[in-house]
């Protein structure tokens, strides 16, 4: 097992303890007081942690397209004779 797996286990395992530990009524200000089951207030504001976390800690995507790379770099940072050398057709080392 890998290292994220474990720890995804151990966390699943210590957030379901705490939320059947955690059934009793609590009031709860929502625009108002409410009697709700803390099992619903905690598990609310940890599904709500987990995808805001998720949203925030993916990997950006990147452009498709090159542009950092300008297709006239190569023309003005190699001399005639590099891009003679490039784009040699007769090449000695390929018979």
């Amino acid at each position: 097992m890998s290292a994220k797996t474990i720890f995804l286990v151990i966390i699943s395992v210590l957030v379901t303890i705490i939320l059947m530990k955690n059934t009793d009524e609590v009031d709860f200000w929502l625009f108002g007081d409410r009697s709700v089951p803390k099992l619903a207030v905690l598990g609310v504001m940890f599904l709500s942690g987990a995808i805001v976390g998720f949203i925030l800690g993916r990997p950006r995507r990147r452009s498709t397209t090159d542009d950092h790379f300008p297709e006239d770099l190569t023309k003005k940072t190699l001399s005639q004779e590099d891009r003679d050398y490039i784009s040699d057709d007769d090449s000695d080392y390929i018979r």
